[in-house]
């Protein structure tokens, strides 16, 4: 159960003008626990034939008869295994590499809850599989690794490669996730993606680029203020710069505050470093006097109603820790009515989540035999998800992005990724618009009927 801070509670007070609307504020607090109950039971085994857990594997082939049997193990099924001896890429002819993902964790930065260790991550894990499967039809092992030394859980995922056609890394600590990520993709011919932080920064990026849109600015000519600089921080603000935003306008805070040029603090001379600043603010709600867009990867009550009100006219805020954000959607809005807000949560509008694009993704790049999830791939997922929201009649400051139930996003997603595959040369397999359109929504159809 999520627990909110004094500090944020005196805030809702502030904003509130009766005990009712108090009580609506907190409500989603209840609705958290009551969904503690719920999500136990639908874990745990509910008859004699359920052994708990989300997923399980079907057999895709007959073995009805003796001839069955013969053609799926021995003797018949040592003629792949030499043909796949002499050509490698049968592999993806001959067996499920090709629509297989591993997702791949050590459990050091499970969700909001932390360095809980690799086995306590294994429902995430799950879960993730069940979002490739349901939304792109891709098969998907989840792989807990007991494991926290980056050189040898690098070796221990390399080693892993032959039996997949792509691997999602999630929840590993920043800062050895860039170095896990960077070793694996220099390593494999595979795709190698980590959905906390480039899955992140397309959602974030999408739903920024239309909220700006409604407020009259651009990337190009904003300043940002980001709280935060792990994982999925360093990799919004990489993806922004990429789009258009320009650096000379991002000011970055961790834990300790501004970073700033010359600070010299422990871990500075990181990832952080290639972010510092020639300026004098040292805090957040310093930095937040005049910016155009609060971009929220920290933790809860990091921002107040007056830093919000120092920003420039029609700001945005995107506060996305979770459980609980830096600041809440309604204090945001009680502060400055014409700002536009997001979060990490469903309970509220405009929620930022993953799984709006690590399934389409992935579809496209096994698709392509793309031998990586490239910077074009990236950007092209996250134009497609933001015309897909501005395609939407409920479009507006309220409605940002597409929902992850949008019968339209393996289409329109994973044909533009595609697409974007092919363009900048990643693709290993001959494509055909029109004929790849086809088929995804053909599986949209099978996937959609389930």
């Amino acid at each position: 159960m999520t627990s909110i801070s004094m500090s944020n509670q005196t805030q809702m007070q502030a904003a509130s003008g009766s005990t009712s609307t108090q009580q609506e504020q907190l409500a989603p607090a209840q609705t958290e626990f009551n969904l503690q109950e719920a999500a136990l039971a639908y874990h745990r085994a509910q008859h004699s034939d359920d052994i708990g857990g989300k997923i399980e594997i079907h057999v895709t082939k007959p073995v009805a008869s003796q001839d069955d049997l013969a053609l799926a193990y021995s003797p018949g099924v040592a003629v792949p295994c030499l043909e796949i001896e002499r050509d490698p890429a049968l592999a993806y002819q001959y067996t499920a590499k090709g629509n297989l993902v591993a997702v791949i964790t050590n459990g050091t930065a499970v969700l909001g809850l932390g360095n809980i260790g690799a086995l306590a991550g294994k429902p995430v894990m799950e879960g993730k599989a069940v979002l490739f499967k349901r939304f792109a039809g891709i098969d998907a092992f989840d792989i807990e690794i007991d494991e926290t030394d980056p050189a040898k859980l690098i070796e221990t995922i390399a080693s892993l490669h032959p039996t997949f056609g792509g691997i999602n890394l999630e929840d590993i600590k920043a800062p050895e996730c860039f170095e896990i990520e960077r070793a694996l993709r220099s390593r494999l011919s595979i795709p190698v993606f980590h959905d906390d932080q480039h899955g992140t920064a397309i959602v974030v990026a999408a739903g920024l680029i239309n909220a700006l849109q409604l407020q009259g600015k651009t990337l190009q000519n904003v300043k940002l203020v980001c709280n935060g600089a792990g994982a999925a921080a360093i990799a919004c603000l990489e993806l922004l710069v990429s789009l258009g935003l320009d650096k000379r306008n991002v000011v970055v805070c961790d834990s300790k505050g501004v970073i700033y040029t010359g600070r010299g603090a422990k871990g500075d001379d990181g990832e952080k470093a290639l972010w510092a600043r020639d300026t004098a603010a040292r805090t957040v709600g310093d930095a937040l006097v005049g910016a155009d867009v609060f971009l929220g990867l920290s933790g809860p009550g990091a921002v107040n109603q007056d830093m919000v009100r120092s920003m420039a006219a029609k700001p945005v805020v995107f506060a996305l820790a979770n459980p609980e954000p830096e600041i809440r959607p309604e204090l945001v809005v009680a502060a400055v009515p014409e700002a536009i807000t997001a979060t990490g949560r469903s309970d509220y509008p405009n929620q930022v989540n993953n799984a709006l694009c690590f399934p389409y993704l992935f579809r496209a790049a096994l698709d392509m035999g793309a031998a990586q999830i490239n910077e074009e791939m990236k950007k092209a997922a996250v134009l497609a998800l933001a015309d897909l929201a501005r395609a939407d009649e409920a479009f507006g400051k309220n409605k940002l992005l597409p929902t992850l139930l949008d019968k339209r996003l393996l289409e329109s997603v994973s044909l533009r990724v595609a697409q974007a595959a092919v363009e900048s040369g990643i693709a290993r397999r001959a494509f055909d618009a029109k004929a790849y359109s086809a088929r995804l929504a053909q599986l949209a159809r099978k996937l959609n009927a389930a």
